[in-house]
């Protein structure tokens, strides 16, 4: 089962460096066995395109590590997703990147509004994506820095650092978030420059939460 989830963690820091979301080595990936609570986290200093599926670490909620099969280190930001999981205990998987559209905003310690109705899959009590106070990459500052906006939100911003998102179904689901926020994020900095600096009309929370949907859509029905 660890091989599988491995796997999964592996595909999407590998799809994430394809997709120009982390460069260099920026960023970091993390996904929550279900079963057993093991965390499967990528390792800090190796180039994504050279990882194997042997360099993802697994650790335990007490940030002991449990396997590091070639004998890399996890990431220095571990702290911060062992902190969202135990923040958000429905929260399978997390997706970390330094993508620059959002990350141009988490310098600016700028939330984003709800420009757009796709903010509603982004979980956001407050239609907004927040902004984290500023914690040193690296460091337990960082991981309590997160409580608050891990709490309001799917998708949030860390200040002068990048943008972060989670899901409670899995990897696929965080790492989709993240493409949401990085093109909610340009969408915002063009609607910016376009309207000299004004915001548009934004979406309230209460708005955001209605979606459902369409009942009028009928399907045959199933023969028993």
């Amino acid at each position: 089962m660890l091989e599988e989830l491995k796997d999964q963690v592996l595909n999407t820091a590998k799809q994430a460096q394809r997709d120009g979301l982390c460069k260099q080595k920026s960023g970091n990936f993390s996904l929550r066995d279900p079963e057993t609570g093991l965390i499967l986290i990528t390792p800090t200093g190796k180039d994504r395109e050279k990882l194997v599926r042997d360099d993802i670490i697994v650790m335990g909620r007490d940030a002991n590590v449990i396997e590091n099969l070639t004998g890399l280190k996890p990431t220095s930001e571990a702290l911060m997703h062992l902190k969202i999981y135990k923040t958000r205990p429905d929260a399978k998987a997390i997706v970390h990147t330094h993508s620059l559209y959002a990350t141009s905003f988490a310098i600016l310690n700028r939330e984003i509004p709800a420009i757009s109705y796709e903010f509603f899959l982004l979980n956001c009590k407050r239609a907004r994506v927040p902004v984290a106070p500023y914690g040193r990459p690296g460091t337990s500052d960082l991981a309590e820095s997160v409580i608050s906006v891990c709490r309001e939100a799917d998708a949030f911003l860390l200040k002068g650092h990048g943008a972060v998102t989670l899901d409670e179904n899995g990897i696929d689901g965080a790492y989709l978030k993240m493409r949401y926020l990085e093109e909610l994020a340009q969408l915002y900095h063009l609607v910016l420059t376009v309207s000299q600096g004004k915001d548009p009309d934004l979406f309230p929370p209460e708005e955001l939460q209605k979606w459902s949907y369409p009942v009028e859509i009928k399907f045959p029905q199933k023969s028993r």
